[in-house]
C-alpha cells in the first residue's frame, strides 16, 4: 500500500514560493522552468526528496504545487499500474501579474530501498 503524500516547500528563480504536496516513494525532484526576457530559458529545483523508497509505489501518482503569490494551484493524478512512469511535465500560465509560461518537471526514479531488491 502506498504511503500519504508529504508536504515540501521550494522557491524559483524570482523568488516565488511554492507549497508542495508529493508522494514519497515516487517523486524524486520537482523542476521548474521559465522563459527569461532574452528568450533563454531558466530551471531551477523546486524540491529534492531526501529520502529513499521505503516501498514499492502505489499505482497512482499524485502531485500538488501551489503557489499563492502566483495565483497558481494545480494537482494531478496519474494512473500507473505498472510503474512505467518516469516523468510528467505540466505547463502552466499562472494568472499573475506576469502572465507568463511555466514548466514543471516532475520526475521519478527515487533509489529503491535495499528490501525491494
Amino acid at each position: 500500500m502506498a504511503r500519504h503524500n508529504r508536504d515540501a516547500r521550494g522557491t524559483d528563480q524570482r523568488g516565488y514560493d511554492y507549497d508542495i504536496g508529493y508522494q514519497p516513494d515516487w517523486v524524486k525532484l520537482i523542476k521548474v522552468t521559465r522563459e527569461l526576457e532574452t528568450g533563454r530559458q531558466s530551471t531551477k529545483t523546486l524540491f529534492k526528496n531526501p529520502s529513499r523508497r521505503e516501498q514499492p509505489p502505489g499505482p497512482r501518482v499524485r502531485t500538488r504545487i501551489t503557489s499563492k503569490e502566483q495565483n497558481l494551484d494545480f494537482s494531478i493524478e496519474v494512473d500507473d499500474p505498472q510503474g512505467v512512469i518516469t516523468r510528467i511535465i505540466v505547463v502552466t500560465e499562472p494568472a499573475s501579474v506576469e502572465r507568463e509560461r511555466l514548466e514543471f518537471t516532475i520526475e521519478d526514479r527515487l533509489p529503491r530501498s535495499p528490501d525491494e531488491d
